[in-house]
Order: structure tokens, then sequence, then C-alpha cells
């Protein structure tokens, strides 16, 4: 049986809206990055006429160093990938050799983590101190997950993850499973708003109302994809089950934000149905980003 332990660092940059985190410097526990673990195609390549496993490319896992704080409590780096069988979630998606689904294990969360924290600083590789920033936006963005998808109060947040299906006589690490992640958020607008962000004059008897009362919204972020599983409809088919759990709070209408220079994201949102929100474009060039929304009704 091959055990796949990689975790590819090799990301596609798709820079959408992140989630928002601090900016000062903070002081970071003594960290340190794994050794680099054996590709498991080189295991399984050897065991192939034996067993009968074909070497698939696009579903081998790569070198890499993942970094993680020395005090992390209880997650386990070499915990194997849950079984399709024994994952039972509300939103799932099945497509090619891939599954879209929500993030259950804290190891899935952690791995959404970092494969976000590669994409955010994989323009500045040669950047001094890169790996240890690189650690630190992973730690705050795994509490961060953690917490938007445990505290369900006044919005929802869902972390969906792309993970490589099973297959006979092979098993995965999580960190070795998971290829794409993004968030899929349900929130209010705030009084007196058309869209997520207008800057806008709040009428004094809107503040002694819940933002409950205000429409609600879905809303996609931190989306990144492993560069080595691109071009395989992950991104699209985890957006289609971001607008398929939208949906099923009410939602009318999904929002995103990307770049004003990212013309492949703006082509792939544009292929599944968003367009432009027209209103909001003087404050979106102002900001370097343009707003997207899909109508899902």
């Amino acid at each position: 049986m091959t055990i796949a332990g990689a975790l590819t660092s090799d990301l596609v940059q798709i820079p959408f809206a992140y989630s928002s985190i601090g900016r000062r410097q903070l002081r970071c526990p003594k960290y340190f990055v794994s050794p680099v673990m054996r590709d498991d195609s080189k295991i399984a390549a050897s065991k192939k006429e034996k067993e009968g496993i074909s070497e698939r490319s696009d579903l081998r896992s790569e070198p890499a160093r993942i970094g993680y704080p020395r005090k992390t409590s209880d997650l386990r780096f070499d915990r194997l990938q849950l079984s399709d069988d024994e994952v039972d979630c509300e939103y799932k998606r099945a497509f090619g050799r891939y599954i879209a689904r929500e993030a259950i294990l804290d190891e899935e969360f952690w791995t959404a983590a970092w494969l976000r924290a590669e994409s955010h600083w994989e323009d500045k590789q040669g950047s001094r101190h890169v790996d240890t920033f690189k650690r630190q936006f992973a730690e705050q963005e795994f509490s961060a997950i953690k917490r938007r998808c445990t505290q369900q109060l006044a919005e929802k947040s869902t972390c969906i993850i792309v993970v490589k299906k099973d297959e006979p006589n092979m098993k995965r690490t999580v960190l070795s499973s998971i290829v794409g992640t993004l968030d899929i958020n349900i929130r209010h607008l705030l009084c007196g708003e058309t869209f997520p962000g207008e800057r806008t004059k709040v009428p004094v008897p809107c503040t002694m109302f819940g933002r409950k009362d205000q429409p609600i919204y879905g809303y996609v972020a931190n989306l990144s994809v492993v560069k080595y599983a691109r071009r395989k409809g992950i991104a699209s088919n985890m957006l289609l089950l971001a607008v398929d759990a939208a949906k099923s709070h009410g939602v009318n209408e999904v929002f995103v934000h990307v770049h004003t220079n990212n013309m492949a994201a703006q082509k792939l949102y544009e292929k599944l149905g968003f367009k432009m929100v027209e209103k909001a474009m003087p404050q979106s060039l102002e900001e370097d980003k343009f707003l997207m929304c899909l109508k899902t009704a």
C-alpha cells in the first residue's frame, strides 16, 4: 500500500479577496520546517507491475516543505485522508478524479490555511524571511478559519476544499490530498448598502436595528488551487458548490472581488455567470479590484 505524504508548495496564484488579517508585526513562537518527504509517485512506480497501479501524473503529490509551529496542539500531520464513505457533510460535489466538499478535520483546515499562505506569498519568494511570514500567515488563517466556521452567529462561513478521490491500494495523508480551497460566507448587507462594502452614510435610525433585518448575500474569498492540479476544473467546481451552498441559505446574489489585472480570474467568473457590478466600478477602480456578482434567482 502506498502512502502519499507531501503537500506541494507550487501553487497557482489566484489573488481574490483574502480574509482580513492584522498588518502589525507579531512575535511568533519558534517554528520549524519539516524535511522534504518522498514523492509518492516514485514509490508507486516501483510497485506498479506488482499491484497493477497505473501512474497518473495529475494525481501525484510533489515533494515540498511544510511549515508548522512546534507547539501546535492535536494536529496530526501524518493523518490519513478520510475515505469517501467516511465523509458525511452537507455540501459535496464529485467531478473527475476529485471531490469538492466542506472541510471537516482540523488537519484539513490547516492545509487550507497553508495553501492560502503559499498563494499569498508566491510572488515574494525571494523576500527575506518569507518562510517565517508564510508560517505566521498560515497560523493566523488557521485560527480564523476555525473561528469563522464554528461561531455561526450573524454570519455563516463554510471552508470548501477539493480532495483527490479514493484509489485502490493507495492511502494519502490529508496534507497530500487537498488541491484547492475557498470560503463561502453568508452575510447581511449593512443598512443603506446596495452591494458589499459600499461607501454610504448610514441613517441614524439604521443603527437601532440589527444586521439580521438586512438582505443576505453570499461572498466568495480565499480561492487557491495547487499549481500542478490547475486547468482541471477545480476552481470552477468549488465555485459551483459554493453557489449551491449559498442558495441553500436563500441567497439571491453571490459576490466576489477580483484584482483588476487578474484577467484569468475575471474570465473564470464570467464563464460561470458573474458580471461586473457597474455601480461599484468607481470605488472598485480606486481599490484596484473589481466587484463581480452572480444572480442565483
